[in-house]
């Protein structure tokens, strides 16, 4: 099993390749990964019969079963196993999926557009099917669960252009996304219930499952609503039509054999154990029958012949899911057969109406005329796959709907009536619909011009002549497939009465009732004008997809309300709701729980009179900007409860936490004043009293609050703090005495990586909000005459577009490799009155030695304060000290990588490192020391490598910064007119 899955994934990575070198043939290519296994399956099924099922709940005997733990914390498993549900739905999967990915091979163009990614799709939903159907895990069933949805979306969506295939895309991702995350409950609370998320031990123990009622009745309820919208039943079967804005092909594979028989697979899966539940005989039975009989009755006044095909695959879903929900073993052999004979006719018949598109033009049955004349063959395959729809003899689909009425009539009471009743009228629905198809598509018109068609050769049309074939040989000959489906209908009640499938079963009631729906379905198709007419004067009294669009809407209105309350544009309303909220929700918890209020005794207000002293100048940081007039001076003082914060780590024994604090404090400082460059330097004083006073007590409320959940979080505290154990992990595990970077690199490894990538995406935005188009990963070209010049993207793109004739030149000047006199160009490139000889001899001095000293931070971190993160800082301080001296010029020359390619590599470092050990047996960052030799005994540990990714990523990050809010807005600067400059330092003050 995980070899078929392994390879249909594989050669889904490998369809846009293979597209790209074969043209439309590759998709022949494609088809051998789903044929390969289908002949998989057919050895595997000897094993699958042999495993036969005791009455009731009992257990298989030796079912295939493959693959082992996942997620052992939670109990999640990555396990397949084939029985003989999954090996009937597989026979589907693979079997159909093989023959339409050889259809695509003459439906597609070689020219077509996208066809190499609809090819990966069309091959990786083969896969995210037969693993779903495999899966014996609730957890890893939903994975491949929404993995179809996505692909069903990127299918449905194919023709991107088109308004229609985008909106019916949407629409059929947020119903069919909606129902899965409502099952993802339901199968959480199941599995939580149950004890595990195993399928099969949830099956042997369902009836103490369902006895617990409650809990359990909601989970059901839950699945069934997963189960109905990825099946479209009545009231989300909508999105079922307008998914046919996909290519014929995807209708075929996805909406007649595969994604919708999902929902199908899931009732099944579960009805050994939960039919007896009162919650879910009633559900199936009433959804499965308005869905037959809303789908039926929709069908017949279509015009579309793919849309007729359409809503009698909604009718048809009906029928099944209620069949196979009813709980019993002769209406699950029933439901599973009707499953695999609609498998076959409806898959054929879409690919009929794929080739009549092709060769047409048209799907419109008032255009459509003497079809059958220049199409023979193909008219014969679809009255077969017709009549196997509509239940005619001898065909397959007329032996699954005698089962299936022979099913309904034995159940209790007038409930058998009922639902056998309904399933008369359905199939009198469907007998009229499936004629109209036929007519429709072939017959020849009075007054219509003979259609002109293509030729349709041979390869074009085998798929569905053999579909059409299997329907005709199973009809007479059932018994293989019977012998595929009869352990799974052994394990419901009943099975020591389970009939079996056969053509004739002698003068019986449900022959009868067939000969009665022959009959009133061919009065219907006959008085199709007269029942034209009716439906159009019947204006519907509920109209589902009229209902979904007044939802979105209903939704789009109230976002856009929403929206224009919430969003102000005003940054100091947006940080005092977050505050409000960080504030209120944890004080109400503290009041409403009982919470272990700290005793004054216990309250320790400082350590040491150096602490209170810190203590007070902090706070006087803290009211000096409240009441400072100017931005640089708020900034200032903000930047003394920084320092001041890192002092306090100094004094508690904290020197990495405070040597990062100190560093961290340092770069925002520069941040901040880099982008006080355009804003205008005064603080505005038009904030009323009231709105002060607000802001006053949300933040003293907020401090305040912050401070007791701290100490009732200290005071809280009964179990041993799980840091008393890190000096021994780091020193053992990590193989380091630094418990801080230990943590950080190899302890919570993971952590790390995350916040890494989060700064990595921190630094995309700032970049982006900042309007710089390109990072300048590319600072260096050559052009046709091998001169180099900067690239468009570099950190002065269009220099020549504004910006002085001096920095200009320098630039030229740079870009060529000229030698220059000065190792710091800032003298030619600055104006003279915002040189600072200070800052250039100190940059002189400290440049070489703060980028030393962030590699000696990053390398002896592993025992001594430092590590990739103060390292990175240090670095970017350099950078800093270089931007502060020169400009954007002089960064550009201390640095020829731009930040882009340092956070990529920083993070593919870092992600390579934790991935290593998985190839010598190992686990995910797991960490290993090697000793060496030189001048003395020396150990490196592999998690250094995972340290110099962080130090990557800091760096790129402090770049970009200095990029977006320094040398860009250097350049805009610049390039502005004298005139605009000028109004802008006035305006700044």
């Amino acid at each position: 099993m995980l070899m078929v899955l392994t390879g249909l994934f594989v050669m889904a990575l490998l369809a846009p390749l293979l597209v790209r070198w074969f043209g439309r043939s590759a998709f022949y290519l494609l088809a051998l990964a789903p044929a390969a296994g289908f002949v998989w399956l057919l050895f595997q099924l000897p094993a699958v019969l042999a495993a036969e099922q005791t009455a009731g709940l009992g257990q298989p005997n030796a079912p295939p079963q493959e693959g082992g733990s996942w997620i052992p914390s939670l109990g999640v498993e990555l396990v397949f196993r084939l029985d003989a549900l999954s090996a009937a739905l597989c026979l589907l999967i693979l079997g159909v999926g093989a023959l339409v990915l050889a259809y695509c091979a003459r439906y597609f163009k070689s020219e077509d557009a996208s066809i190499g990614p609809f090819a990966a799709q069309l091959t990786a939903f083969a896969g995210a099917m037969f693993g779903l159907v495999t899966s014996d895990d609730l957890i890893v069933l939903f994975v491949f669960w929404e993995l179809t949805t996505i692909l069903s979306y990127l299918l449905i969506g194919y023709s991107r252009s088109r308004m229609f295939a985008r909106r019916s895309a949407l629409q059929a991702l947020l119903v069919t996304t909606a129902g899965g995350l409502a099952m993802l409950v339901g199968l959480v609370a199941l599995g939580v219930t149950a004890g595990t998320y195993s399928l099969t031990a949830i099956l042997a123990m369902a009836p103490e499952v369902v006895a617990q009622g409650g809990v359990v009745n909601a989970a059901i309820v839950l699945i069934l609503i997963g189960a109905v919208s990825k099946s479209a039943l009545v009231p989300l079967h909508f999105w079922l039509p307008g998914a046919m804005a996909a290519p014929t092909p995807v209708s075929a594979y996805l909406h007649a054999a595969a994604m919708v028989k999902a929902g199908v697979y899931l009732v099944a899966r579960l009805a050994p154990g939960f039919a007896e539940a009162e919650v879910w005989r009633w559900t199936v039975i009433t959804l499965g029958l308005l869905t037959l009989l809303v789908g039926g009755w929709r069908a017949l006044r279509q015009s579309d012949i793919k849309l007729i095909l359409a809503y009698g695959t909604v009718s048809q879903l009906g029928l099944l899911v209620m069949v196979v929900g009813l709980g019993t073993a002769n209406a699950a052999l029933a439901g599973l057969a009707l499953m695999l004979s609609h498998g076959l006719f409806k898959s054929a018949l879409f690919l009929i109406v794929g080739i009549i598109d092709h060769g047409t033009g048209t799907r419109d049955l008032n255009k459509l005329s003497g079809l059958w004349r220049r199409h023979k063959v193909l008219f014969a395959a679809a009255l077969i796959s017709a009549a196997s729809m509509a239940g005619i003899p001898p065909v397959f689909g007329f032996v699954a709907k005698e089962a299936v009425l022979a099913s309904t009539l034995e159940l209790p009471g007038t409930l058998a009536g009922w639902v056998t009743a309904g399933v008369v009228v359905g199939s009198i629905l469907t007998f009229a619909y499936a004629a109209r198809f036929v007519w429709g598509a072939f017959a020849t018109k009075p007054g219509v011009a003979p259609t002109a068609s293509a030729p349709l050769g041979w390869e074009f049309a085998a798929a569905p002549v053999l579909l059409s074939a299997l329907t005709v040989v199973f009809g007479p000959f059932p018994g293989p497939l019977d012998a595929v489906i009869t352990p799974y209908a052994k394990t419901l009640p009943g099975a020591d009465h389970l009939e079996y499938l056969a053509l004739w079963h002698g003068f019986n009631l449900p022959l009868a009732l067939t000969g009665v729906t022959i009959a009133v379905g061919l009065l219907l198709f006959l008085g199709r004008e007269r029942v034209s007419a009716a439906q159009d004067k019947l204006f519907p009294v509920f109209d589902a997809e009229r209902g979904y669009r007044h939802t979105m809407a209903g939704i789009d209105w109230l976002a856009v309300r929403l929206t224009g309350l919430i969003q102000r544009g005003q940054l100091s309303y947006y940080l005092m709701v977050i505050l409000i909220t960080a504030l209120a929700v944890p004080t109400i918890a503290a009041v409403v729980m009982s919470t272990p209020w700290p005793t004054w005794e216990q309250i320790v207000w400082a350590d040491s009179p150096v602490q209170a002293i810190i203590g007070v100048a902090m706070i006087v940081g803290a009211i000096g900007a409240l009441r400072a007039g100017r931005r640089f001076q708020a900034i200032l003082m903000v930047s003394i409860t920084g320092y001041g914060m890192a002092a306090i780590f100094a004094l508690q024994g904290a020197p990495d936490l405070a040597l990062t604090q100190v560093l961290v404090e340092t770069i925002v400082l520069v941040a901040f004043v880099l982008a006080l460059r355009v804003l205008p330097s005064s603080l505005p004083s038009s904030t009323g009293r009231k709105r002060r006073l607000v802001r006053a007590i949300v933040a003293i409320g907020f401090g305040v609050a912050m401070a007791a959940i701290a100490a009732i979080a200290m005071a809280s505290r009964t179990a041993e703090p799980v840091s008393l154990n890190f000096p021994q992990l780091a020193y053992e595990g990590g193989h380091g005495r630094n418990i801080v970077n230990v943590t950080l690199v190899d302890i919570r490894a993971w952590d790390t990586f995350g916040e890494i990538t989060v700064l990595a995406a921190a630094a995309t935005g700032v970049a982006s909000l900042i309007f710089v188009v390109g990072r300048g990963d590319r600072l260096r070209r050559t052009t046709r005459d091998g001169s180099a010049q900067i690239a468009a993207g570099s950190l002065d793109r269009g220099v020549a577009g504004g910006a002085s004739q001096r920095v200009a030149k320098v630039f030229t000047e740079v870009a060529k490799g000229a030698p220059q006199n000065n190792w710091l160009v800032a003298g030619r490139t600055l104006a003279p009155e915002r040189r600072s000889i200070i800052i250039e001899v100190v940059t002189r001095l400290l440049f070489h030695t703060f980028v030393l000293l962030s590699i000696y931070l990053l390398l002896a971190g592993h025992n001594t304060p430092g590590g990739g993160f103060a390292g990175g800082l240090l670095a970017g301080m350099a950078l800093t000290l270089r931007y502060l001296a020169g400009g954007r010029v002089e960064l550009f020359e201390s640095i020829r990588l731009g930040p882009g390619t340092l956070l990529g590599s920083g993070l593919a470092i870092a992600a390579l490192s934790g991935l290593a050990p998985l190839f010598f047996g190992g686990q995910v960052f797991q960490t290993a020391v090697v000793e060496f030799w030189f001048l003395g005994w020396h150990k490196f540990v592999t998690s250094t490598i995972f340290d110099i990714g962080v130090y990557l990523v800091v760096v790129g990050l402090v770049l970009d910064v200095l990029t977006s809010l320094g040398a860009e807005l250097d350049r805009r600067w610049d390039a502005a007119p004298r005139a605009v400059r000028e109004l802008n330092k006035e305006a700044m003050g």
